[in-house]
């Protein structure tokens, strides 16, 4: 019971900024935070404008801020016009032309370093490339399909650089979803790579093209792009397959950029649900790359002389905003990495760290439980000092990984910026800014300035302290979606339809479940679908995982909701047990009656466990996202219907319902 008390007490300690990071800050302390937040109250659109004054290096300057007229088809800076590829490398190459721009590390222990010489000379190339060789022109689209390699963020920048409209498809998906996104966006052409190395050994990225293209089941691609990576054999199809690798060293090291206006698309990315074909999130050039720089220098804090890490794949918004635009934008070095975080051990990252000095590491809560469940002194191994600031995005992260990530990666000296955010918001909404914020375990704080996060009740009423609510953001920001690819009423009606407005102005709703404690800072519960209604009372699946994760054995949980004739709802885990644990727990349920303690201890009594399955490891995508939706169909006993092609182990999800098919027979 000591154990319990001393998480519930984490859970409400507040971790003042360190003092000598403060001095160091942009925003130095709460009181400038605040001055900031009252600038943007005080003049909306003046806040804005002056930053994207101060910011941007517009070709020609915008007219108007703010247009609301087409309402909640919103535009910002209307009649600027900028290029973002410019913006994130030409402008650094006077003063940072040999700083390093990308450091590269493969699987396998090779690595790559890129100036902002070089990796203008490889863009322009590159850009000079599709126009020439692939006749790519302003608003066409380009389908990207690549590992997590540089020339995936020398391809991003290319299309921006010659107005082309890319859409990053992550690597791990399967040929169907890769065919469904070529054609929604009726892109030209593809660009892949023949494959590249995971976990020691190489894996493929050509073949799965050519079979999303066979039968000519995309007629809009005209031709593929190939990067060479892991040097497996590969079937060429004459006449539409071009080696990068070849070609692009042919091409002029000079290509001016396109003039783009400032809502022009900069690209689109595309985020699936549980039903209906995937959503391409549409984001424009100008709104994005201010909030992508802005959020860059205030939540990550990064210095001139800093090395900067960010663990996610380009294939998601992370990578996007916190690998390529954002860091490349202020002029950084942001550093790359091609593998898993436990090959060839569970030392890879804190070596990396140590080898290249990182000043900035932001990773999952996924991956932090993960290491600190299998390996948990592992760090004391290796010199962590450069640390000075931590981040975590993706999802909630429970108290207990947040005091590991603070006290054994952090060595307690380090901010730990917890990050809410979407892929439709572009950047950063909520977090903690370094230096500023005190901290709160498994807490996102506050808003950023000019960010108005509220949380509300369908009828447009803000929550009382504790009362769980929509997380809302009722004001439009410059990074915001601009529409669903080909689908404006879906737009609108997905975002801006669930909440009621006191003044008739659209509200965009996130879709995220939040309440607010004492001090106003916002907890994010988790996706509104993620919240269980058992007997009127709504409960967070992340609270409840949050919980049980406090227990000694248990290594890993996902809590989803199965019908209950009684309550509606009720709460089935399944649980990763750590491997210390007896085996017989896989027979029966021991543990049940110690999890509902901790649970009611932390939540309550109206949350209780009803079924629990001991399942060997959980459904997850590459990037570490644990699949709920696929546990609920299972612990429902419904069909799965999903492609589970793309997650991390595609096997698991049948070993788990062998296991449920057994329990129940």
């Amino acid at each position: 019971m000591e154990n319990i008390n001393n998480d519930l007490e984490l859970m409400q300690t507040i971790f003042k900024p360190n003092r000598a990071l403060s001095k160091q800050s942009r925003i130095k302390n709460i009181c400038e935070y605040e001055d900031l937040c009252l600038d943007a109250e005080e003049d909306y659109e003046a806040y804005w404008g002056n930053l994207a004054r101060e910011k941007i290096s517009w070709i020609e300057p915008f007219k108007q801020v703010l247009d609301e007229s087409k309402a909640p088809f919103y535009q910002w800076f209307v009649g600027g016009k900028l290029n973002v590829c410019y913006q994130c490398v030409d402008r650094h190459i006077q003063k940072r032309k040999n700083k390093v721009a990308i450091i590269f590390e493969g699987e396998m222990g090779d690595y790559k370093v890129y100036t902002y010489r070089r990796l203008y000379r490889e863009v322009n190339q590159t850009a000079n490339l599709l126009k020439n060789r692939f006749g790519i022109k302003k608003g066409d689209r380009v389908i990207i399909y690549m590992p997590m390699i540089p020339e995936s963020a020398i391809m991003m920048l290319a299309c921006a650089r010659i107005g082309a409209i890319h859409s990053v498809v992550f690597g791990g998906f399967s040929p169907e979803a890769l065919r469904d996104r070529i054609n929604d966006t009726q892109a030209k052409l593809v660009i892949t790579a023949d494959g590249a190395f995971r976990r020691g050994r190489p894996y493929m990225l050509k073949p799965a093209v050519d079979k999303a293209l066979e039968d000519n089941q995309c007629p809009s691609v005209e031709k593929v792009l190939i990067v060479i990576r892991n040097n497996e054999p590969i079937e060429y199809i004459r006449g539409r397959d071009y080696v990068y690798n070849e070609i692009v060293t042919l091409e002029s090291s000079q290509c001016e950029p396109e003039p783009m206006d400032a809502e022009d698309p900069l690209f689109l990315l595309y985020t699936s649900g549980s039903t209906g074909k995937p959503k391409g999130v549409q984001h424009s050039s100008a709104g994005y790359i201010l909030w992508a720089q802005m959020t860059m220098e205030w939540v990550f804090d990064v210095k001139e002389s800093d090395n900067y890490w960010c663990t996610a794949d380009i294939g998601w918004i992370t990578g996007h905003t916190y690998i390529v635009y954002g860091p490349l934008a202020i002029g950084a070095t942001t550093i790359m990495y091609e593998g898993t975080p436990t090959y060839p051990n569970h030392s890879r990252w804190w070596e990396m760290i140590e080898e290249y000095r990182v000043n900035q590491f932001y990773t999952s809560p996924t991956a932090i439980r993960m290491l600190h469940a299998d390996a948990p002194d592992e760090p004391d191994n290796y010199d962590l000092s450069s640390l000075r600031i931590l981040g975590t995005v993706g999802e909630p992260i429970d108290p207990s990984a947040w005091k590991w990530f603070y006290e054994k990666i952090g060595r307690g000296k380090c901010s730990v910026v917890d990050t809410w955010w979407q892929t439709e918001t572009g950047g950063h909404m909520i977090s903690p800014l370094p230096g500023a914020t005190p901290m709160k375990p498994g807490c996102a704080t506050l808003p950023l300035p000019g960010i108005q996060a509220e949380i509300l009740d369908e009828e447009g009423n803000k929550k009382d302290v504790g009362e769980p609510g929509l997380l809302c953001i009722t004001k439009p920001w410059p990074s915001m979606i601009r529409g669903v690819w080909g689908n404006p009423q879906r737009y609108a009606e997905g975002y801006f339809s669930q909440v009621k407005s006191k003044d008739g102005k659209p509200i965009y709703f996130s879709g995220d479940a939040a309440f607010y404690d004492e001090r106003g800072y916002i907890t994010i519960i988790g996706r509104t679908d993620d919240v269980i209604n058992v007997s009127g009372h709504r409960i967070g699946t992340a609270e409840v995982e949050s919980a049980i994760a406090k227990h000694k054995d248990i290594a890993e949980s996902a809590i989803v909701s199965t019908l209950d004739p009684i309550t509606g709802e009720s709460l089935f885990a399944f649980v990763v047990t750590t491997p210390n644990t007896s085996c017989d727990l896989k027979q029966h349920m021991s543990l049940l009656p110690e999890l509902n303690a901790l649970i009611r201890e932390e939540i309550g009594p109206i949350a209780k466990i009803n079924n629990i399955l001991y399942v060997p490891g959980l459904p997850k995508t590459r990037s570490g996202k644990i699949m709920r939706r696929l546990l609920r169909n299972i612990a429902r006993g419904e069909p799965i219907k999903q492609d589970t092609s793309t997650l991390e182990n595609p096997n698991i999800v049948k070993e788990i319902i062998a296991i449920a098919q057994g329990k129940n027979a």
